[in-house]
């Protein structure tokens, strides 16, 4: 079926990345509606008032308006494999995302970083170098900070010489050839899985990051990280062990422990402002990301000692009767909140209390037991999936089933002893209970002030 000769391009699904797709087709004086089967999606509002006279159809997807388009601008909180799109493909209706359509369009290179777990951090560390350098650069994508703006909307800005984008699997899944002067893939653990029918069809999604870019900075921990194929792209590479020739790891000197690239030491351990073994990967993942954009290391050193973290990863919040309470609401999957206890553990004198549950997105809650196991003192479970979580612990680990967050909080506490700490990290999505993680990270913060 071919789109009549007054067609129009469709957006599919609201949100900030389906407004700012609005925004952009309208600078461009684009015919588009747009279409969401909630019937009010978020920005509804924003987009009435902005665009009074564009179509809009809500609470629902009809065949007709799909298979009718020009062109199909998907969100990427919309499967490919929804019914519609699925009957648009099959039609012939060219499927496009706002990642795709900003590679098509931008004058600039760019630094494209992906990954399961750590991307934000990445990304944050990366401009906190390129700031320190003083270089005018755009911050954007999947990226969730004040710093940051949906890709397209970095178009309406002013041109920058360098694009910093964070994208997710789902966009890199409508981007046909991304070109970027650097991509890393980071690391792969299960997420998703309520999407992606195998982890090795998440993989592919992820690896589309690859495609057409000129250099990689890989993971020589994780196979996953590599690109696929035999491309012999130039690339730098980071791990826990001694540098290799062209990378990035640890050196063991003097009683110390350094960041290193090559044989030059950078900065000690001690030094950062973050800790945990899996910061330490994405610090090296950032300074191999400058350093292929030839960042100097001396504003590479300066950057990163200063770096303090991210709001609601692994965030201290406060101490209560010597307990320390921690905020790692981003904790939205099982193998970021393996990572935060691991390095929570090793911080701390005490023991763990863990605070977890949500939506589950198909994660393997097993992997959790081995660091509960070394680490943990108890579990406290919220949220729709509580039950679940609880199934895949050990059977001798203590467990507490809280109806919020603040009877979570105050369980914690009053198993707690001096020395322990409760962490917030819940390996599950936060939208049973909460607007979003932030809104979930807020409650706890409130939570914890309230025992005070």
């Amino acid at each position: 079926m071919h789109p009549s000769a007054n067609a129009k391009k469709l957006v599919v699904g609201l949100g900030v990345t389906g407004l700012s797709c609005a925004r952009y087709l309208a600078s461009r004086g684009e015919a588009f509606m747009v279409t969401d089967s909630r019937l009010e999606p978020p920005g509804v509002a924003q987009f009435l008032t902005d665009f009074p006279s564009v179509e809009i159809e809500l609470g629902g997807f009809r065949d007709e308006t799909f298979v009718s388009a020009s062109e199909i601008i998907v969100s990427p909180g919309v499967s490919l494999k929804t019914p519609q799109l699925a009957a648009a493909i099959a039609a012939g209706v060219p499927i496009t995302g706002d990642i795709d359509i900003f590679s098509k369009s931008v004058k600039a290179p760019i630094v494209a970083v992906t990954g399961s777990n750590g991307k934000s951090t990445v990304v944050e560390i990366l401009a906190a170098i390129l700031d320190q350098a003083g270089k005018n650069y755009g911050l954007g994508g999947n990226l969730d900070s004040q710093n940051a703006m949906p890709a397209l909307d970095l178009l309406l800005d002013s041109p920058r010489d360098l694009y910093v984008l964070e994208i997710s699997s789902f966009q890199l899944e409508t981007t046909a050839s991304l070109g970027a002067e650097v991509s890393i893939l980071l690391n792969l653990s299960a997420d998703h899985m309520d999407r992606y029918a195998t982890m090795e069809e998440y993989l592919k999604a992820k690896q589309r990051i690859f495609t057409a870019c000129h250099r990689v900075v890989v993971n020589r921990d994780d196979a996953n990280s590599y690109p696929p194929g035999e491309e012999a792209l130039l690339s730098i590479d980071f791990g826990y062990g001694r540098p290799s020739a062209n990378g990035l790891g640890l050196l063991e000197e003097e009683n110390d422990q350094y960041l290193a690239y090559q044989f030059e030491r950078i900065v000690s351990v001690g030094e950062l402002k973050v800790f945990g073994q899996h910061n330490i990967a994405n610090m090296l993942a950032a300074i191999g990301l400058a350093l292929a954009v030839g960042i100097d290391l001396n504003s590479i050193r300066k950057a990163i000692t200063e770096f303090p973290g991210l709001p609601h990863r692994c965030q201290w919040v406060g101490s209560v009767a010597g307990v320390d309470f921690y905020n790692d609401s981003k904790g939205t999957n099982v193998g970021a909140t393996v990572a935060a206890v691991e390095g929570l553990g090793h911080h701390i004198e005490g023991h763990i209390i863990l605070i977890a549950g949500g939506v589950s997105k198909g994660g393997d809650f097993k992997t959790l037991t081995p660091v509960i196991n070394q680490w943990g003192k108890e579990v406290i479970l919220i949220g729709q999936d509580a039950v679940e979580l609880a199934e895949h612990l050990d059977s001798d680990t203590q467990t507490y089933f809280a109806q919020d967050m603040q009877e979570a909080v105050e369980v914690a506490l009053e198993h707690a002893v001096t020395g322990d700490a409760v962490l917030l990290s819940p390996a599950c999505a936060s939208f049973d209970m909460f607007d979003n993680y932030r809104h979930r990270g807020q409650s706890f913060i409130q939570s914890v002030e309230q025992l005070q």
